[in-house]
């Protein structure tokens, strides 16, 4: 049942690897799966989302009005570095966007639209993870370190579902701020068993904001915000089940519940806040690997997603989801991969709200993850 080094990274070859339209606003799923290989290990990838949210408006006046795709596509890229830096000590740094939301509701949609412009908004987060693990065996590795984030992001309001806040714009300047990682790794590599536990803290940013409103007409207030992306515990385990064949798991958790961005103006005008969550977010993935010959090896895996509570807001209207993913590795030489994948997901239906109004229903809505890796032994 023992596979050969390249092939012990064959869950990397499903592309996403994780959920990429997940609850709230999480994207990468935060993996620290090139840290674990064995040896030296680097590798760099790319993942694209093609998202098709529609709906129809639930405003009043503009009750049944038909809301065309709203979800704007979008990439993000990985990259990771593992240094075995001698049998007891390894370093390890990891980039990824573990946050964000992109959506642009279609100009002709009154609900959701003024004067020629829709609703918008577009959050970017950028992570670096520097990491250092201590094997005291061959089986166990522990490891922790320090995690450096930038947040920033655009919106504006437009259209009838939000009263008197039609007009409203935010930008929130580009802040960075420090978090922590800590876990714990078990591995038996004869039989392919991998196993571990990370725990991600909470990261706070005091973010620079100005707000406006009426169009721009009125002079922009700055003023600061707190936004504090969740913590966060990832479960991975993976086990050898026969000759050539692995199978796989992620759990994953992320403590949305308490997630709330509230501008200060936002807040004296109307009393809500601009992006809320009311549950935590349960996702999983299993699947199996399955190495074919010495060069190629494939995975298959189906992913769910509980969301993060429903009604949810305008600015991400999908409550969870189910998936399935097919993805392929090619191997030129033992020290190196090319791999590549594709996801399906079902989205999960749901009403969006904005002061604790539902303004739309969102339903039967689909989106399409393509990706590609490669990684490198050296």
């Amino acid at each position: 049942m023992k596979l050969n080094l390249i092939q012990t990274a064959i869950l990397l070859s499903l592309i996403p690897t994780t959920a990429t339209f997940a609850a709230g606003l999480d994207r990468s799923g935060q993996s620290i799966s090139a840290f674990l290989q064995s040896g030296n290990y680097a590798e760099a990838g790319i993942s694209v989302l093609d998202p098709d949210v529609q709906g129809t408006s639930s405003v009043k006046g503009f009750e049944g009005e038909r809301i065309s795709d709203m979800a704007e596509d979008y990439y993000f890229p990985t990259a990771a570095i593992k240094i075995q830096a001698t049998d007891k000590i390894s370093l390890g740094l990891l980039y990824d966007q573990p946050f964000g939301a992109d959506s642009q509701y279609p100009a002709d949609t009154k609900s959701f639209s003024d004067r020629g412009e829709g609703t918008a908004v577009e959050v970017k987060t950028n992570n670096i993870t520097a990491l250092i693990g201590y094997q005291p065996t061959e089986n166990w590795n522990v490891y922790a370190g320090p995690v450096y984030q930038t947040v920033k992001a655009n919106v504006s309001l437009r259209g009838a579902a939000y009263g008197a806040l039609s007009g409203y714009d935010i930008k929130l300047k580009e802040e960075d701020a420090y978090g922590w990682l800590a876990g714990f790794a078990y591995s038996i590599p004869e039989i392919a068993l991998k196993a571990a536990v990370t725990y991600r803290s909470e990261i706070k940013h005091e973010v620079e904001t100005s707000e406006s409103f009426a169009f721009g007409l009125l002079r922009p207030a700055s003023t600061t915000t707190e936004v504090t992306t969740p913590q966060s515990v990832n479960l991975d385990l993976q086990t050898g089940i026969a000759q050539d064949t692995l199978a796989f798991a992620n759990i994953r958790w992320v403590h949305w519940d308490q997630f709330a961005v509230t501008p200060d103006v936002l807040k004296a005008k109307s009393n809500n806040n601009l992006i809320d969550y009311s549950d935590d977010q349960w996702s999983a993935t299993v699947g199996l690997g399955r190495k074919f010959n010495a060069k190629w090896s494939g995975t298959a895996a189906i992913g769910w997603d509980s969301g993060a509570g429903n009604p949810v807001t305008t600015l991400g209207p999908t409550d969870g989801y189910w998936s399935v993913g097919l993805g392929g590795q090619y191997s030129p030489a033992e020290n190196y991969f090319i791999a590549g994948g594709v996801k399906y997901f079902w989205l999960g239906d749901a009403q969006a709200q904005t002061g604790g109004k539902v303004a739309g229903n969102f339903e039967d809505n689909t989106a399409i993850g393509y990706g590609m890796k490669i990684g490198y032994r050296f």
